[in-house]
């Protein structure tokens, strides 16, 4: 994709999550995007991200669900302040909670997409409903409450 992902919009001392950052070269590095009002994210299970034999790990599904809500948590911000992404001050929205249902089996060989729709934005709170799809057939459904991060968690 051209434009820039949410997770690229955030400050580089803001950019080592594990599940979505551009500085974490260990991690997923998730990339979520707009798709009208629905966020839109992709990813391919490497071969280590296996349950049994044949399957994704449910924790896997968990982390992309998490980090997918937590970037589109802070895109609804920025939407409904009428503001860019990225610019000052920065909206970064952390997990408050985290809900999944595991619907049907993940396979794994094949991509992810996970969508992502903000039912509930606030100025210190964004709720998040997220599925997870595997070759058009949902296999996870979730909800991200989204907090603002707070001012005792940025670096300093």
């Amino acid at each position: 994709m051209a434009e820039k992902a949410f997770q690229d919009f955030y400050p580089d001392d803001l950019g080592h999550c594990y599940g979505c950052g551009k500085n974490n070269p260990h991690g997923h590095q998730l990339k979520s995007y707009w798709d009208g009002e629905e966020s839109v994210a992709h990813f391919m299970p490497a071969p280590y991200h296996t349950a049994i034999p044949g399957f994704v790990y449910g924790g896997l599904i968990a982390s992309l669900i998490d980090c997918h809500g937590t970037g589109t948590a802070s895109a609804a911000a920025y939407r409904a302040a009428g503001r860019d992404m990225g610019t000052a001050p920065i909206l970064r929205f952390v997990t408050g909670s985290l809900k999944v249902d595991y619907l049907a089996p993940t396979p794994q060989g094949v991509e992810l997409e996970l969508r992502g729709v903000p039912v509930e934005v606030k100025e210190r709170k964004v709720s998040v409903d997220i599925t997870v799809s595997a070759q058009g057939k949902v296999c996870a459904k979730g909800q991200v409450i989204a907090v603002k991060m707070p001012d005792s968690m940025a670096p300093t």
